[in-house]
């Protein structure tokens, strides 16, 4: 058995150190800012290469993505650390297997004509 798998009991199963997840990588090989907590992410459906080193976690994450999420969505239902999903994503990114849309910019507002007019209904109300 590897050093980095630890038995708690046998109902939690076995512990991994998120080290031993990324390969003590802490940085992708893409550009970070890619990484938005709030960045939609979604599987492209691409067929893994049969050279590819992705593990058992890639293919778990791909599963979670079979429809289009955010960042943190995904990190919270896999029960991974933030920094550790980033780093995953990264080698998926880098694979070809996965679509990253950057939120949308936070001083992107309507235009101030939308903005009358919703104004003026409601006031008509």
């Amino acid at each position: 058995m590897s050093d980095d798998v630890e038995w708690v009991d046998e109902e939690a199963g076995p512990v991994v150190r998120p080290y031993a997840l990324t390969g003590g990588r802490t940085a992708t090989s893409t550009s970070s800012s890619a990484f938005d907590l709030l960045s939609m992410v979604v599987a492209n459906g691409s067929v893994i290469s049969a050279g590819s080193h992705l593990g058992s976690e890639h293919r778990r994450l791909l599963g979670l993505m079979k429809r289009t999420r955010p960042i943190v969505e995904v990190a919270s239902e896999s029960g991974l650390p933030i920094g550790v999903i980033k780093v995953l994503l990264g080698d998926l990114l880098d694979q070809g297997l996965i679509l990253v849309r950057s939120p949308l910019p936070a001083n992107t507002s309507p235009a101030e004509g939308l903005l009358r007019e919703v104004i003026s209904g409601l006031r008509a109300l």
